[in-house]
């Protein structure tokens, strides 16, 4: 399935610099003006895993298929994104088909780059576009729940619809209700403010490691459990070298990791993600599902066909496929197992299903 990820945030605090990083694009026109991202640039990103190297090493496999992170480019909103302001409600529409929302924040000085406020404030700007969100969110609401269009609404979503309204409308936070709905019908609601959030840091060279005054200020506030701090410039700069380079370049500015593997792993974390795979002569191959998701529901990500014809999944564990050496030994030394309707697939199985047609 992989994830969509919108990156989002006022004009010119690094979204796109960020973006043609990630996806190691030039994609996106970094320009040193506000809205010059006119329509919404969209990168769909392998995500790194050297399990997949290891797997296809030892099956001999003809190819290797990574599961995909896509990251979608939104032009800047600014005060009064909500009621049109800037390039407002176009934008804020495609932010309602991501999974999760990775808030650009302006983090740094510059004298070059022109700034949309008279100063730098981390928390004010995240608050502006927070607030367009919500604003964005109760006008939607308020046309979903007009008499005319709400009869035609299943009970359960008008259920969420109208706690939500209620909830916006007295300022509270909306993530809380996603312990009381399950995923299927919060992705029918399509709102901004229920979307989990990744706060990214966008700092200048000397601030990557420890941060800064503005960093710390945000962290203190916010949390540092969804919080990555990266420097959008110095990743533009990583990817331009190979790999030895890369290596080399990472070390002498003494980061231990690159923005796109922490966004990943972030990513992962606040969506429940894990990753299971298939592998043979064919190909080795990555999937990501929902954790705690049974295996016939994992065997649905590869074809619907493999869920509804579901009989056993061969079930061995990444770590005893790399020792055994492959599918055949880890059946004749036990550590295959036969695993029904019920298992939970668990993250690094290697599965190969057995089903009806």
């Amino acid at each position: 399935m992989g994830f969509k990820c919108g990156i989002v945030g006022l004009p010119n605090v690094g979204k796109s610099t960020l973006f043609n990083a990630l996806t190691n694009s030039s994609k996106a026109q970094a320009e040193n003006f506000p809205f010059c991202t006119i329509d919404p640039n969209i990168g769909i990103v392998p995500v790194p895993d050297e399990r997949i190297d290891r797997l296809s090493e030892i099956s001999g496999s003809k190819k290797k298929i990574y599961t995909t992170i896509s990251f979608v480019d939104i032009a800047g909103l600014v005060k009064g994104a909500s009621k049109g302001e800037g390039l407002g409600n176009k934008f804020l529409s495609h932010i309602r088909e991501v999974d999760a929302i990775v808030h650009m924040i302006r983090c740094f000085d510059s004298e070059d780059i022109q700034n949309v406020n008279t100063s730098v404030d981390p928390i004010r700007d995240l608050e502006i576009i927070e607030t367009e969100m919500m604003l964005a969110d109760i006008e939607s609401l308020q046309k979903r729940l007009d008499k005319k269009n709400k009869k035609n609404l299943d009970e359960k979503l008008l259920e969420i619809l109208e706690n939500a309204f209620e909830a916006l409308n007295n300022g509270k936070d909306l993530s809380i209700f996603a312990d009381e709905y399950d995923d299927k019908i919060m992705n029918q609601t399509g709102l901004l403010s229920i979307k989990p959030k990744i706060y990214v840091c966008n700092v200048d060279e000397e601030s990557i490691k420890n941060g800064n005054s503005y960093t710390n200020n945000f962290i203190k506030k916010f949390g540092s459990q969804n919080t990555i701090i990266i420097s959008a410039d110095i990743e533009n700069q990583i990817n331009q070298f190979d790999k030895e380079e890369k290596k080399n370049f990472m070390n002498m500015i003494d980061i231990n990791d690159t923005g796109l593997n922490k966004l990943i792993s972030k990513g992962y974390n606040i969506l429940k993600l894990e990753t299971f795979f298939t592998s043979g002569l064919e190909e080795t191959r990555a999937w990501t599902i929902k954790k705690n998701c049974t295996a016939p529901t994992a065997a649905g990500e590869i074809h619907t066909d493999f869920e509804k014809g579901f009989i056993r999944a061969e079930t061995v564990s990444y770590k005893d496929f790399i020792e055994n050496n492959g599918w055949s030994n880890s059946r004749s030394n036990g550590k295959m197992r036969l695993e029904g309707k019920d298992y939970i697939v668990k993250d690094g199985d290697v599965l190969n299903f057995r089903f009806n047609t």
